[in-house]
């Protein structure tokens, strides 16, 4: 499981004295942690599957692109090189990312397996493609794609 890949590597890291990556995989451990818990008393459920940690792994990376594009802004390029390290890190647990071709051709299979036939429907398509392809693809730029598809 990933969440056992993410702790086994953080012991490797701690071993190895890389103070960057220990930080971030401690910080992902404690994300994971924090959800679990959160989940525990709200529904029952303890434990976090697959998909919600590539999830969480795919807002932390947002998270950081967003703080380095500042730090960048602000002529601050020793934190913005911290936040891009850290995205390297955080990236090598996620799945590989589509390029755009193949992004195209799920996106139109989407829409055919949903019958989706209008605007409306996007909501429909959004949420098949984030229950299955998430981590896979930036959801930011696929809705425009969704919605130029739909439209036409």
């Amino acid at each position: 499981m990933l969440f056992d890949l993410i702790k086994n590597d953080l012991k490797t890291a701690m071993k190895a004295k890389e103070v960057l990556t220990v930080s971030t995989l401690r910080m992902i451990t404690s994300s994971i942690k924090n959800i679990e818990i959160s989940n525990r008393t709200s529904s029952g459920e303890e434990s976090l599957d697959e998909a919600g940690i590539i999830q969480l792994l795919s807002k932390m990376v947002k998270q950081r692109k967003e703080s380095a594009e500042i730090y960048s802004t602000s002529n601050r390029g020793d934190l913005e090189k911290k936040e891009n390290d850290e995205i390297n890190i955080i990236q090598k647990y996620m799945p590989a990312q589509m390029d755009d071709s193949e992004i195209d051709l799920v996106i139109s299979k989407v829409i055919k397996e949903t019958d989706s036939n209008g605007i409306r429907d996007m909501g429909k398509v959004m949420n098949f493609l984030k229950e299955n392809y998430s981590g896979k693809m930036d959801f930011g730029k696929i809705s425009g794609v969704v919605k130029g598809k739909l439209e036409s």
